[in-house]
């Protein structure tokens, strides 16, 4: 089994290098741990990957990425760089790096800790033993589309288009990645797509009903987008695997997320290439930036994300997740999942606590 690997960790903006550095605590102590060499190297994205060369993905930031046996991302993006040109924006980082990397498939666990049980908007017993999978197709569809663009028209108006396209093989291997995460759950997939109003989605819901047929250990279900909306709000309990187009994606799963009491505490995977990307699914939060209040929980939880399905060590994970449990169940928080009686920390120190669970506890 492979025991070298190489990390490229991208901090990007915001709150991003704060979370990385506490997610490099853990690194460190699972190399050790597991007696992995785990090489790591630094590289801009993002706004940062601008000030430092004029574009969001710098040419060595992607090569770096290119050589790495999996990516950890920090967080792109802030109001400093929102009049730069669309092409230039921090955000194209990310799409450039999932087309480069041949990431289609983004991978959203929406899990609740029973410690955070209260933290959620949602009542007790519409969230208690929340454990949602979204798998968001990542490549492809409107984000991606072409034609595309702003335009003016001959009387002097101006007019935007984005452009839904999905193909057939796109849809193929999505749907294949869901029914396999299921396979590894409880057995049941719900596709979400808008058939009734648009015909790229149509198509969605006809390609993953064939896929089906090779996975019929399966249970398949299919829901419009708004619908699947309201019901994650009203009994998020009745699903397990999501899967779904990259724009419905996008937004069912930061949804999903404020069920669980903070989108700080969510981790993400894109996968698909040779080369998967972690990192948490919250933005770069640059009104807290620099002042310690980061929550680098989903940081961390996507560490172990990496671990379990980049670099073929899944227990890894779990070990992680047990951690992070540990020290929220001693009533830890970071202040956005803070609550009455609980203790307030900030990003150093969540990762410290955390990284001492997991030096006194073996795997």
């Amino acid at each position: 089994m492979k025991e070298n690997f190489k990390i490229a960790l991208l901090p990007g903006d915001g709150i991003g290098p704060e979370v990385i550095q506490e997610a490099v605590k853990i690194l460190k102590i699972v190399g050790k741990k597991l007696n992995l060499t785990l090489e790591t190297e630094q590289v801009p994205v993002g706004g940062a990957g601008y000030e430092a060369t004029g574009h969001p993905l710098p040419e060595e930031s992607l090569k770096a990425a290119k050589n790495a046996d999996a990516v950890l991302l920090g967080a792109v993006g802030g109001p400093k760089w929102e009049n730069l040109d669309f092409s230039l924006r921090p955000e194209r980082a990310l799409l450039g790096l999932r087309s480069s990397l041949q990431l289609y498939a983004n991978l959203r666990p929406a899990k609740i800790f029973p410690a955070l049980l209260e933290a959620s908007t949602l009542k007790r017993e519409v969230v208690e033993g929340l454990d949602i999978m979204v798998v968001r197709e990542l490549t492809g569809g409107i984000y991606f589309g072409e034609p595309r663009g702003v335009e003016t028209l001959a009387d002097g108006t101006r007019k935007g288009v984005n452009t839904l396209v999905y193909t057939e093989p796109e849809i193929e291997r999505i749907a294949k990645i869901a029914f396999q995460v299921a396979g590894k759950r409880d057995k049941k997939v719900l596709s979400v797509d808008k058939a009734n109003v648009l015909e790229a989605t149509g198509l969605w819901r006809e390609v993953v009903t064939r896929v089906q047929k090779d996975f019929s250990d399966i249970e398949l279900q299919h829901m419009y987008v708004d619908n699947c909306a309201m019901q994650l709000v009203r009994d998020p309990n009745q699903f397990d695997v999501i899967v779904t187009t990259n724009m419905f994606g996008d937004i069912l799963s930061d949804e999903a997320s404020m069920l669980t009491g903070s989108i700080g505490m969510l981790p993400s995977a894109s996968v698909g290439g040779e080369t998967g990307m972690y990192e948490p699914i919250h933005g770069s939060a640059p009104d807290i930036a620099g002042q310690g209040k980061a929550n680098p929980l989903a940081t961390i939880l996507s560490v172990g994300m990496m671990f379990k399905y980049s670099l073929n060590r899944e227990e890894v994970d779990s070990w992680i997740e047990k951690a992070v449990e540990s020290v929220l169940n001693k009533g830890v928080r970071t202040p956005d999942i803070m609550s009455k009686g609980m203790k307030e920390v900030g990003t150093t120190e969540m990762g410290d606590l955390v990284a001492e669970e997991l030096e006194k506890n073996g795997i």
